[in-house]
């Protein structure tokens, strides 16, 4: 059906009736949002409907840009083609949209929430992110830590003012070894849309990551269990094109609302979830980097909290944050965190040789 636009009428209400006429039944329309926590007026004639402007107000925000510069899962590797955080989101709402496209569901909202869900990674990774659930008193968690990103840090404390379908789907997308597909309905988000962004990430990832470890010397491709490579296939664009069209064909026969993957399929990537784990995030290498982030994060944190936040500005350290109430433990622990969680690896780095370690100097 091509789409042409009627004089007259406003780009906004022709949006909004498209997305009635062409999206399934089961998609998120943009009319039926629940809106933003603090409401916003919309122009009339605006040329973007509510969840294309969450998109672009993530793809425009400082966190996002800082993404490129955050570990996947290898610390600081030399090669210029291993995954960062930024090329991580970037497949994940690659295949997202692929698999919103094929169920007739909402483009700009899966592509927003995909693109937001890891907006709270800290430096180096879960190595950052295990050490901050350590030290901070109430944890740390990535994906509630990205929700309190587009709600409360970015635009100089202001927030994004999302919608609450692109929060929901940010704050629920995460499972760590937890079931793929949960059977309590309240772990995942209340979109469909969010529901894909889910899967996509793990589709995702369990690909890359084996990608990467094979680019590493890691592991080799024999050693991928052949149960595995029977299912998926043995070369990575068949791998994630086998787990996207299973779950789209197991979605669409099913046709009632819920997202569904066929248990030889869901059995498959499960087992290299596991393989991963056992063989390649607990790897020598892998884990010695990983103890070295932690005693980085902890140091800086740890410093922090007793010294107070510092920045570097013009080549010197000076108090960039006010201090008013920083005998409050609470607050000054919460700052902190916000402090250390968004930094880069090399931010991070940075930062910890010029207060740990000595400078060359000279007496004139």
């Amino acid at each position: 059906m091509s789409f042409v636009p009627v004089i007259g009428k406003s780009i906004k209400k022709q949006l909004e009736d498209r997305e009635e006429e062409i999206l399934s039944p089961f998609a998120t329309l943009n009319k039926n949002s629940f809106g933003r926590k603090v409401e916003e007026q919309e122009e009339i004639e605006d040329l973007r409907l509510p969840f294309q402007r969450d998109r672009d107000r993530i793809t425009h925000s400082k966190t996002f840009r800082r993404l490129k510069h955050k570990t996947q899962v290898f610390l600081s590797p030399t090669g210029d083609h291993y995954r960062t955080r930024l090329t991580h989101v970037l497949e994940v709402s690659q295949i997202a949209r692929t698999i919103a496209s094929a169920l007739c569901l909402n483009e700009p909202l899966t592509e927003a929430i995909a693109l937001g869900h890891d907006l709270g990674h800290t430096p180096f990774g879960h190595a950052g992110e295990a050490t901050l659930n350590e030290l901070h008193p109430r944890g740390f968690r990535h994906y509630v830590h990205s929700l309190r990103v587009v709600d409360f840090l970015e635009n100089d404390g202001k927030g994004l003012n999302l919608s609450f379908e692109v929060r929901n789907g940010i704050v629920r997308h995460s499972k760590g070894r937890s079931d793929i597909l949960p059977k309590n309905r309240s772990e995942i988000a209340v979109t469909l849309e969010g529901q894909v962004v889910r899967l996509a990430d793990i589709i995702a990832y369990v690909n890359h990551d084996l990608d990467d470890a094979l680019r590493a010397g890691i592991i080799e491709e024999k050693e991928l269990p052949a149960k595995i490579r029977k299912v998926v296939g043995e070369r990575h664009s068949k791998r994630i094109g086998a787990m996207v069209r299973d779950l789209i064909v197991e979605t669409l026969t099913a046709d009632d609302g819920h997202i569904h993957i066929s248990d030889r399929m869901l059995e498959a990537i499960t087992e290299l979830r596991t393989f991963l784990y056992d063989n390649v995030y607990t790897f020598y290498r892998v884990h010695n980097e990983f103890v070295k982030a932690q005693r980085i994060i902890r140091d800086l944190y740890n410093y922090f909290l007793e010294n107070g936040l510092v920045g570097i500005v013009s080549g010197r350290w000076e108090d960039n944050v006010d201090r008013e109430n920083w005998h409050d433990e609470r607050t000054a622990h919460r700052r902190v965190c916000d402090y250390v969680a968004g930094m880069t690896d090399r931010y991070a780095l940075s930062v910890y040789h010029k207060i740990f370690l000595p400078e060359p100097w000279s007496v004139r």
